[in-house]
């Protein structure tokens, strides 16, 4: 469990979790708005897919050469 302290004095308001929250802290009267962070995906991102695979990662301009003159 996580405590839940106000973002203005820091006094603890309550402890557990939550997906949102709001709640006016009785010592100074800040009203709190708490929303619980997303998880970090599992999925492959593209730039993480070329090295997984051992290859190189894609470039649009790999092996190109300038035109002469």
């Amino acid at each position: 469990m996580h405590d839940i302290r106000c973002g203005n004095c820091s006094r603890k308001l309550g402890e557990g979790e939550y997906i949102t929250l709001s709640i006016k802290c009785p010592r100074c009267g800040t009203l709190n708005h708490l929303r619980a962070m997303r998880p970090i995906s599992a999925r492959h991102r593209a730039s993480d897919i070329g090295a997984t695979h051992g290859s190189k990662p894609y470039h649009p301009l790999a092996g190109r050469q300038t035109s002469p003159g």
